[in-house]
C-alpha cells in the first residue's frame, strides 16, 4: 500500500473476542510474535483510539474475526532500511480478497510519524484497509501527506529493525492478494512473518 513480551507485563493476560465490530478499547496493547530471531521474536504495540479512531476500529475489527486474526501468518513483504516495514496482506487469497478493496476513510494526523509508530499505508485519500507500516525512523514528513499513526512500539523495536530485509520491495502486492503465502514462500523463502497478532490485557 507488523509487534513484543508477556513477562514484563506483570499479572497481563491474553484475550481473544470474535467479529467485535463498532468502536475498539481506547487503549489496549497489541503482541506480533513473528519469525525473527531476535530477542524472543515479539513486538509490543500501544494502540490508542483516541490518535486514530477510525484507524483502530478497524484494526480492532480485524484482529477480533471469527475466523481469527487477519494478521496472523502475515509476511512483511516490504522492508526499506531507514525507512519503513510493511505488512497487512493476509496469506490466504480468500481472506485477503474480501479486504483488498474495504477502503475506510482517513482521520486526521494527531501523532507524528516518529520512529517506532505505526501507520496504515494508503494508496491516497480515503484508501486505507489492511496494510500496515512500521516506521524505522522519524518519518515526521509522512504527517502532512495525511499518514496517521494508530500506535507506538513500546517493546521489541530492535526485533522490528531485525526483520529480514533481503528482499525489499521486490514481493508483488497484487500477486500475493492472488496466490498469498504460497507465492510468498516459493520465492522469497527466507520472508520474515507475524506467526500471530494478539490483543493483551
Amino acid at each position: 500500500m507488523g509487534i513484543f513480551v508477556i513477562s514484563l507485563l506483570g499479572a497481563a493476560s491474553w484475550f481473544l473476542v470474535s467479529g467485535v465490530q463498532g468502536a475498539a478499547p481506547e487503549s489496549f496493547l497489541l503482541q506480533f510474535n513473528t519469525t525473527v530471531k531476535t530477542g524472543d521474536g515479539s513486538i509490543l504495540i500501544n494502540i490508542t483510539r483516541s490518535n486514530a479512531p477510525l484507524g483502530v476500529d478497524r484494526l480492532f475489527e480485524l484482529l477480533t474475526l471469527p475466523t481469527g486474526s487477519y494478521y496472523d501468518q502475515n509476511g512483511f513483504f516490504r522492508v526499506v532500511p531507514n525507512f519503513v516495514v510493511q505488512f497487512g496482506i493476509n496469506g490466504d487469497p480468500a481472506i485477503a480478497q474480501k479486504w483488498e478493496n474495504a477502503n475506510i476513510n482517513d482521520d486526521p494526523v494527531k501523532l507524528s510519524n516518529l520512529k517506532g509508530t505505526v501507520t496504515y499505508a494508503t494508496a491516497g485519500p480515503n484508501t486505507r484497509t489492511t496494510q500496515l507500516f512500521i516506521n524505522y525512523v522519524d518519518n515526521s514528513f509522512l504527517d502532512a501527506q495525511g499518514f496517521a499513526p494508530i500506535g507506538t512500539i513500546v517493546q521489541g523495536f530492535d526485533v522490528a529493525l531485525a526483520i529480514n530485509a533481503q528482499y525489499g520491495q521486490n514481493p508483488d502486492q497484487s500477486t500475493i492478494y492472488s496466490k498469498g503465502n504460497a507465492y510468498l514462500k516459493k520465492d522469497f523463502p527466507k520472508l520474515d512473518y507475524i506467526t500471530t497478532a494478539r490483543i493483551l490485557q
